[in-house]
């Protein structure tokens, strides 16, 4: 009782508004997952149990967090986590792989393949949802941050428009008073 609402009072409302895939060929655990997110406030929660369909599912909803089990028949979650790399390289996708399989050598594989975090089945739920919830606020950041950046690039690009106007303006009107007809006026 105490872990539950220590982690319900520091869930932020902004966050519960994120989109969460979870990738998994166990129904079991794709169901618990999308549960236990629903029951502490997040409503935009997709499962999916094909790793076939990862990539494309993941271009049409555009989560904010992928939950990514590893060992899964057909397309493993090594290769997904890969091709989703590939796809989002210039943007902040956190991925959390999530295996029963908790060797070095698999984390390291994980991580260097491009996860975020690493969580070992079962999992907590309050280290799930604390880890969630901690990479979920980063995401938000760093699009706030995208977001401030490209606003910026923009203010610079209307600005440096507008300056170039203003130098063009005076190089004409300088170049009226340097005139001949406008030096035998004076």
């Amino acid at each position: 009782m105490c872990c539950h609402f220590m982690v319900a009072m520091i869930s932020e409302p902004l966050l519960h508004r994120m989109k969460i895939l979870v990738v998994d060929d166990d129904r079991k655990t794709v169901t618990l997952l999308q549960r236990l997110l629903q029951i502490h406030g997040y409503n935009r929660v997709m499962g999916i149990t094909d790793s076939r369909s990862a990539i494309e599912t993941c271009a049409a909803f555009d989560p904010d967090l992928v939950l990514l089990d590893l060992i899964m028949p057909e397309v493993d979650g090594f290769a997904v986590l890969e091709a989703l790399r590939d796809d989002v390289s210039e943007r902040f996708l956190p991925i959390v792989v999530l295996t029963g399989d908790a060797t070095e050598e698999t984390k390291a594989r994980a991580l260097e393949a491009g996860a975020t975090d690493f969580l070992v089945k079962p999992v907590s739920q309050t280290e799930t949802l604390l880890r969630i919830r901690n990479l979920l606020d980063a995401r938000r950041l760093n699009v706030l941050l995208r977001n401030q950046r490209a606003a910026l690039e923009e203010a610079v690009r209307e600005r440096t428009a507008e300056l170039r106007q203003k130098i063009a303006e005076l190089e004409a009107a300088n170049q009226r008073l340097q005139t001949p007809a406008a030096l035998s006026r004076t």
